[in-house]
């Protein structure tokens, strides 16, 4: 046991080092290893993250963050956040300040300006802030009370902070840099040299105040910023490479889907491209389902807002529920989830413990309430198509259970060409239903079962759902970024508003085990990584058309229909391009369509009866005969080969 003047830290790799009370993180860092302290930006205490300069004057769990950490890149990234706020005050004294968060892979703040502000303004900006970094202002963290906090912000006239602590009824903190001051709970890097100069502003638009349409439009202003100059230049040819893959730009060029305002935002049309990809998608989750013992189902777009006051969704959800219509005087509502609906099929009959698990699972459409500013594409829309499932089990047959979908979730997940992964496991927040016991114990299950499939995983306090705790599983794409798909959540709420039980062994009603879990999350959204990911060179499996053939001329036709129907004959997706047009020409539109593969028929193909055929990405294969053509793009198709991109 540490006496009072001394503390014990226990360090990632389990050593257990003692050191004085009111030590800073810096000096435990230099003191493993000098290197750590030069990259040190933050510390992790008991879960608990604090400044590299903060004392220490308790035991417990210690862990030095840099920056490739998630929680030190967010201290870094907000530290930036300050930086370029106090570079606006100085340039425009008039501006008044929002807030400053760190986003991934970088920050915004959002500021009231009167005089727009536009790409030609940044590198003014940008030059304050290597002027203030040159400065090396100390950062130090003041506490206030709620008096104190509204007084200071009243005499600098910072209007919006004010709006923020009258939402607020507990003591606050402030961070100051020379003359800056702002309102926030920290941490903070302890001086502004800590940054550095690898920063640049990206863009501006316009933002709601606290996101509510009814407040003012303030100008929000992204920004990057990094530890080292190659990472920023890394990043910043991300972003180039973003802007060439955004779904958006490539489902109209690829004619995949569109949005359309006559229709609605937010409302998806899937083009016959489109269609083509996701009937495949579906075809196989559907398939895969079954093989795992899901049995499937189809359930209503609509049912009475009784069943959704049961479920408890007008109670903790009905800001994305639309307006219940009436229906011969009853209120009906549009579906924000299925799960209601699976409860019922599950209560639609008595069940025995031997019939469990259940495994129900369904493609179903649900629609949440999107305010229009925050629709994106196919990546936030209010009509979307869930993939959905819900497990109803025994308590003895739970991890069991949860290590199942971690299989089938990885299966899914690699065959569509997505092998890295972050994983949280998302523990009890502070509202809750059900008893703190029911909670461990279901922790304790999913905790189980990514230790037993030797998962590694990151703890997410307090991130759980209100009806129980949850597994997220983040997919990487070819461009390094982190996107939120798979999810896995014990619910103790469900049960219990349905009354849902099943026969015990013992002839007594007991309660099942609700699981939901998604493994793509939502079609529309998976499609539009697939997009990107892809940047819509999809792999053959996937491709909406797989092989294009181009005779050279009018009698090269007859041949080409032939290699046609052997394609299709074989389930191959093909088209002909029977236009007068040159060939060069129509290579080149194949490429652009990002055809997987092209086949050339001249005279000497005609002649030789063989194909001339070009592979998007390797080029010229060389002369086929059909067989060998055949063969090499349904191997491909079978093994769900997902190519490197290129």
């Amino acid at each position: 046991m540490a006496s009072d003047n001394k503390i014990k830290l226990t360090l990632p790799d389990g050593t257990v080092v003692e050191k004085p009370a009111g030590i800073t993180s810096e000096a435990v860092a230099a003191e493993i290893h000098p290197g750590l302290a030069k990259k040190a930006l933050a510390a992790r205490l008991n879960d608990r993250i604090i400044g590299l300069h903060d004392p220490i004057r308790e035991s417990g769990v210690f862990q030095v963050l840099t920056f490739d950490d998630e929680d030190g890149r967010n201290v870094f990234w907000h530290s930036s956040a300050h930086l370029m706020a106090q570079a606006i005050k100085r340039l425009y004294p008039e501006a008044q300040l929002g807030i400053g968060p760190a986003i991934d892979d970088g920050f915004y703040y959002d500021i009231d300006l009167d005089r727009t502000l536009s790409p030609e303004d940044f590198p003014l900006i940008e030059k304050e802030m290597a002027e203030i970094v040159d400065e090396d202002l100390e950062v130090t963290r003041k506490e206030l009370s709620r008096k104190e906090a509204i007084e200071l912000f009243k005499n600098k006239h910072e209007l919006l902070k004010l709006d923020l602590i009258a939402d607020i009824d507990e003591d606050l903190s402030a961070y100051s840099q020379g003359e800056f001051t702002d309102l926030c709970r920290g941490p903070h890097l302890p001086s502004t040299k800590k940054i550095g100069k690898n920063f640049k502003l990206l863009s501006v638009a316009g933002a709601y105040w606290r996101g509510d349409e009814k407040k003012k439009m303030l100008q929000r202003l992204y920004a990057t910023s990094y530890p080292e100059k190659k990472m920023l230049k890394d990043h910043l040819y991300r972003i180039e490479e973003a802007k060439k893959r955004d779904h958006r730009k490539l489902g109209r060029e690829l004619d995949l889907f569109s949005i359309q305002e006559e229709i609605g935002g937010g409302l998806i049309l899937w083009h016959p491209n489109g269609a083509v990809i996701r009937d495949i998608i579906e075809t196989f989750w559907k398939r895969e389902h079954t093989r795992n013992g899901y049995r499937l189902v189809f359930t209503p777009h609509v049912a009475k807002l009784d069943l959704w006051h049961t479920s408890g969704h007008t109670g903790f959800y009905q800001e994305n529920m639309y307006t219940s219509m009436p229906v011969e005087d009853i209120p009906y509502q549009l579906k924000p989830m299925n799960c209601p609906f699976h409860i019922a099929i599950y209560n639609n009959q008595i069940h025995s413990y031997r019939d469990l698990p259940l495994r129900y699972a369904e493609l179903g459409t649900v629609y949440r309430y999107e305010r229009s500013g925050v629709l994106h594409g196919l990546m936030r829309v209010r009509g979307f198509t869930q993939d959905d499932a819900h497990i109803y089990c025994r308590p003895d047959q739970l991890t069991g259970e949860i290590r199942r979908v971690l299989d089938f979730t990885f299966f899914m997940l690699n065959t569509f060409g997505f092998t890295e992964y972050q994983v949280y496991l998302s523990t009890r927040p502070e509202k809750f239903v059900g008893t703190v016991e029911n909670w461990d114990n279901a922790t304790e299950a999913l905790r189980k079962a990514l230790e037993n499939n030797k998962i590694g995983y990151r703890i997410d306090p307090g991130e759980g759902v209100f009806y129980g705790p949850k597994i997220d599983i983040k997919i990487r794409d070819v461009l390094g970024r982190m996107w939120q798909c798979s999810t896995i959540q014990v619910d103790f709420n469900l049960p219990e508003r349905f009354d849902i039980k099943y026969i015990g062994e013992d002839g007594a009603a007991h309660r099942p085990i609700m699981i939901h879990r998604a493994l793509l999350g939502s079609i529309e959204r998976f499609f539009g990584i697939l997009i990107e990911h892809y940047g819509g060179a999809f792999p053959v499996w996937l491709a909406p058309v797989q092989v294009k053939i181009l005779p050279i001329a009018d009698r090269h036709f007859e041949y080409a229909e032939t290699v046609y129907t052997a394609l299709q004959e074989h389930d191959i997706r093909a088209e002909m391009d029977l236009r007068n047009e040159k060939i060069g020409f129509k290579i080149r539109e194949a490429e652009v369509n990002k055809v997987p593969y092209m086949v050339i028929i001249g005279d000497k193909e005609v002649d030789a009866g063989n194909l001339s055929v070009r592979r998007k990405g390797d080029g010229d294969l060389g002369s086929l005969s059909i067989r060998e053509l055949l063969a090499k793009v349904k191997d491909e198709i079978d093994n769900k080969r997902n190519q490197e991109i290129k």
